[in-house]
């Protein structure tokens, strides 16, 4: 049958329609792929990518539905009020961020830093193998210039001391800068939380403290039958004085608050508004020790030997029951956080559960 050319032109009109469907559908395929590899590739976890790459698998019909979940996935620019009070917009993706003593909770979290805290003696080491070595260092106190250099896109801090005297005015004009506060900063847990949410990490958050009372509990259960009615006395030696490490401070809310641990005289005869998070103790009062168990962190090699040489230490029951741990400053006994807990339970489990 012979067609028009009115015909013709009909369909030729509705092949190309059907032609322009086709690459319609095949661009939004392929773009939803994209978006799931660029997602990834920006996300400071693997969780991001994951999501966003199973949406860029969807096919067919889903396709479109597919993007839309990709998209509501990706990171968004948020602004949350700070402990000052400050309305500070937290970047969709940060990538360069300088969370100076509050490393812990960021490699928690599998963010790396773009510097880490130090001081003039050094860094805290106990963080290096889990993700800090190799990474440039900045000074504890921040100076702006300092800061200004690594060029970060989001600084939080801790106390708000380190914000006084206009420098959250200076730290802001380099990047947003969200503070803690000291009731946050001094509490590891909302501490861990908080940086989570800054993050949008909150999962990520709330699993690692749900990981970490595991932990607990799973060394209670190791050490059942040897802490009952026992005391703990945890030392730090350095510039040969002694300082007690407060119940409530770094391995001291380890062993006392998460483990349940009972202190030892010459901790509760200290008045708890006298109380400091390191309590220096004279060797003469030490003497007096009740102490089943003492952990020793020494901060400097060789200055042990004079002091553990002297009569009055060889009194202490503990150290003549041969029950001194001494901890190598590398250790995290002098820290708080989730990973510095968690090293400091292992080191319990090493010595007392033999």
């Amino acid at each position: 049958m012979l067609r028009s050319k009115k015909d013709g032109k009909r369909t030729v009109g509705m092949l190309a329609a059907l032609l322009l469907v086709l690459a319609l559908a095949l661009a939004a395929c392929g773009g939803n792929n994209n978006a799931g590899e660029n997602s990834g590739a920006n996300s400071n976890g693997g969780a991001a990518a994951g999501s966003n790459g199973a949406a860029g698998e969807t096919n067919g019909g889903a396709a479109e539905s597919g993007a839309d979940q990709g998209e509501a996935a990706a990171p968004q620019e948020r602004t949350l009020t700070d402990a000052l009070g400050n309305e500070v917009t937290i970047p969709a993706n940060p990538q360069r961020i300088i969370a100076s003593y509050l490393e812990d909770h960021l490699l928690t979290l599998g963010v790396v830093p773009v510097a880490q805290w130090s001081v003039p003696n050094g860094v805290q080491d106990y963080l290096q193998p889990a993700g800090l070595e190799g990474v440039p260092t900045i000074s504890y106190n921040l100076p702006p210039e300092e800061v200004a250099s690594f060029n970060p896109d989001l600084l939080i801090i801790g106390s708000e001391s380190l914000v006084q005297n206009d420098l959250y005015s200076q730290y802001s004009k380099i990047a947003p800068t969200f503070v803690l506060g000291d009731q946050i900063a001094n509490d590891w847990r909302a501490a861990l939380s908080k940086i989570g949410e800054v993050l949008g990490k909150e999962e990520e958050a709330k699993a690692a403290l749900e990981a970490y009372d595991q932990k607990v509990q799973e060394t209670k259960a190791k050490l059942e039958g040897k802490l009952e009615g026992k005391s703990i006395a945890i030392l730090w030696l350095t510039a040969k004085q002694f300082y007690m490490v407060d119940t409530k401070t770094a391995s001291g809310a380890v062993v006392f608050g998460d483990l349940g641990v009972n202190p030892p005289n010459v901790y509760t005869e200290i008045p708890e508004e006298n109380r400091a998070s390191w309590n220096p103790i004279s060797l003469e009062k030490l003497s007096e020790l009740t102490a089943d168990y003492i952990f020793l962190v020494n901060y400097e090699e060789g200055q042990t030997d004079s002091l553990i040489e002297s009569d009055l230490w060889k009194t202490i029951p503990a150290v003549k029951a041969g029950h001194v741990y001494e901890m190598d400053k590398n250790r995290s006994w002098l820290y708080s956080g989730a990973i510095a807990g968690q090293l400091v339970l292992e080191d319990i489990e090493r010595v007392l559960g033999e």
